[in-house]
């Protein structure tokens, strides 16, 4: 069993992360970041508000001035206790005084500004009142790589996620599905992932059948039938870093056309992977996993993009899809996982984390990607 721990990283880590996200936000012409509560403030402060409320918190990160962590005074030790908080400064503001002004002094008055994505639409709106020659960009679409090139200790804890989710799924097939629900299963996914040192479980699909052919599923109060194809896909965050990873297993012996089915879609994950190299564009990655599903005549059953950006958070950019020109960058970490969905039938898909190295890319999960046999 793996234990969790809280992830390595002090106050100068923090300060450099923030100094290079204002860096940022300057080169692309914006005149600072406000970050709310959510996973870039975790990544850049280490703080995680015990209650999200309609009380304002916000990092106010300006190039050239001292990063400002705005919080309600009754929040304001818990904010001197986060791993970041040397590198900041806190300015508290009490019930029945006003937020907005107290952040409006922090900032230039005009110009366009990065705000995380998950800001209530009431602080948004109260900035807009008390800064009128402001106006605001969505921080995905203004900085999208903010957080997606990993440093060594962040790879660590992304590899340690993902052996966790691998001695998941060694465990899972051995315990009996035909006769069980869905959800009897996706339960114990949970279980195991929470064994292996997982303080946060995400999602455990458990599609069996024609379920299948929903590639979000999740888990239902199907019975698992022998003959059925069951697409396990499940992942969460362990010591603040995630886990992603799908394999299909089959319920007793397979057809021919499921083995069939389940080859192509190895194949075609083989070679998204074996795309992965720097300054190749993200569609590329794309691109090669679907032309070897369109070849074999499934094309049209392919229905997803080819992969997604993983950190601490289970979907982030970058993305592996067509018009992505993104290139990588030795450090990104993001799935691989084509899938064949047949309607009314069943479906394959396959996942791994992968993280792009100096001369190509390397596997953060590495379980049979064979078709497993379960009982």
């Amino acid at each position: 069993m793996t234990g969790s721990t809280r992830a390595p990283f002090t106050a100068d880590d923090y300060r450099d992360r923030m100094d290079r996200a204002a860096r940022a936000a300057a080169d692309a012409g914006l005149a600072g970041l406000l970050v709310a509560p959510g996973p870039d403030m975790v990544w850049l402060t280490g703080y995680a508000p015990t209650a999200v409320t309609e009380r304002l918190t916000l990092l106010v990160l300006v190039q050239g001035r001292a990063p400002v962590l705005v919080v309600p005074t009754l929040e304001a030790p818990d904010a001197a206790q986060a791993a970041g908080a040397p590198a900041l400064a806190l300015r508290d503001w009490t019930d029945g005084k006003d937020p907005y002004a107290a952040t409006a002094a922090l900032l230039a008055g005009t110009g366009r500004f990065g705000i995380s994505d998950n800001a209530w639409a009431m602080h948004l709106l109260g900035l807009q009142r008390a800064l009128p020659g402001t106006d605001y960009a969505s921080l995905t679409d203004a900085l999208p790589m903010l957080r997606a090139v990993k440093d060594l200790a962040e790879l660590e804890l992304m590899a340690a996620a993902g052996a966790a989710a691998d001695a998941t799924f060694e465990e899972i097939r051995k315990v009996p599905f035909a006769g069980r629900r869905e959800s009897d299963v996706g339960g114990d996914l949970a279980d195991l992932l929470r064994q292996f040192g997982h303080s946060q479980v995400d999602f455990t699909i458990v599609a069996s059948g024609p379920n299948g052919a929903n590639p979000h599923h999740e888990v239902g109060g199907r019975v698992i039938e022998r003959g059925d194809m069951v697409v396990l896909d499940f992942g969460g965050l362990k010591d603040g870093y995630g886990s992603d990873t799908s394999r299909t297993v089959h319920v007793g012996d397979p057809t021919d056309e499921e083995r069939r089915v389940h080859d192509v879609v190895r194949e075609a994950q083989e070679a998204g992977f074996r795309a992965v190299r720097p300054g190749v564009a993200c569609q590329e990655v794309d691109r090669a996993a679907r032309a070897v599903i369109a070849e074999a005549g499934y094309g049209e059953y392919f229905i997803h993009r080819t992969g997604h950006g993983i950190g601490v958070t289970t979907h982030e950019p970058p993305y592996m899809i067509e018009g992505e020109r993104q290139p990588l960058v030795p450090g990104m970490c993001f799935s691989v996982e084509p899938g064949i969905y047949l309607p009314g039938r069943f479906g394959v898909r396959i996942e791994d984390i992968v993280t792009v190295t100096e001369d190509g890319g390397r596997r953060l999960n590495d379980t049979d990607r064979e078709m497993v046999i379960v009982d």
